[in-house]
């Protein structure tokens, strides 16, 4: 299943970026802690390639802990990046980011040579709630649903130091597969770009790999972790639908229902903390987006030229 998700004002965020680059000191990128590099926007790469980058693992405290540390160190070892983690419980994130930003352009940041910051995320990564409890108040729009916040707005944080807010955006293609599937499962996405069975079929499978005393923990479908892991992902997604009431008439599951349950659990943290990707696995899954990328562009290619072929055939009829 592919997932895309790329509304109208998408495009013009995008372009309001690349204006808005040219007087930006540091870009704050902030990515989703439980999935860092499928939140971490290719686009903006391009746009950003020469700015000091600083990586904001928000929502740390629904991640997990060890893999947080992992992400951190992959992303610390890149050129011109500094990442930091931060949850709802920073008591002075404002001070935290501002520290981060000042490391990163030690030239900056005083009245005659201010430090100008661009903060940009994917929809629903907590931007706006992060920016309200910086700025001590209900300044940017708040909601948990992506696609709120709709044009660039500027706070702030000291003399000196100025935060330039940006719609959530997206990118037009995903060619990551398992990154369509995580953005989905936490939010990320339009509720309309996919399918909440494949997404939580395909969020069952990983969790049932690699955290599936969490999944017991919450769905006691099985009595123990070996037998829960035995199941096929099917099988237990269905036991997790019967297990919570999710059911039509006649007993069997209500899919739908027990894919809002599963999706539900996982967004607002009630499974556990859980990370769904580590960077090997998203490197590998980049690795096979791109060639597949490559093969898909290619038979385009192909294609065209096939066609131009034709017409000329046709011409000299």
């Amino acid at each position: 299943m592919s997932i895309q998700w790329f509304p109208g004002h998408m495009h013009l965020t995008r372009k309001a970026i690349g204006e808005r680059v040219k007087t930006i000191d540091v870009v704050i990128e902030m990515v989703d802690a439980r999935l860092p590099a499928s939140s971490a926007n290719p686009m903006l790469r391009e746009l950003l390639e020469h700015k000091p980058n600083l990586k904001v693992l928000n929502k740390a405290d629904l991640a997990d802990a060890a893999r947080t540390h992992e992400w951190l160190d992959w992303y610390n070892q890149q050129h011109n990046t500094k990442a930091v983690a931060m949850d709802g419980h920073h008591t002075a994130p404002a001070r935290a980011l501002i520290d981060a930003c000042m490391a990163l352009a030690p030239s900056r940041g005083t009245m005659d040579k201010p430090m100008r910051v661009l903060i940009c995320g994917i929809p629903n990564v907590g931007k706006s709630t992060l920016i309200n409890t910086m700025v001590g108040r209900r300044a940017a729009k708040a909601a948990n649903e992506p696609g709120v916040t709709r044009q660039e707005q500027r706070f702030s944080l000291q003399d000196g130091f100025y935060l330039f807010d940006t719609p959530g955006v997206l990118w037009p293609r995903i060619i990551v597969a398992q990154s369509g599937y995580n953005l989905a499962a936490a939010g990320s996405i339009g509720r309309n770009a996919f399918d909440d069975e494949l997404v939580a079929l395909e969020l069952v499978a990983y969790l049932q790999r690699h955290y599936p005393q969490a999944l017991l923990a919450r769905y006691p479908v099985a009595d123990n972790v070996q037998a829960l892991t035995a199941m096929a992902d099917h099988v237990l997604f269905d036991e997790v639908g019967r297990k919570r009431g999710a059911l039509l008439p006649g007993g069997r599951v209500n899919a739908q229902k027990a894919a809002e349950i599963i999706l539900q659990d996982f967004r607002s943290g009630v499974l556990g903390r859980l990370t769904i990707e580590t960077p090997a696995e998203f490197q590998e899954w980049l690795a096979t987006g791109e060639r597949l990328d490559a093969e898909r562009q290619l038979r385009k290619e192909q294609y065209e030229q096939e066609r131009e072929k034709n017409k000329k055939r046709r011409k000299k009829k």
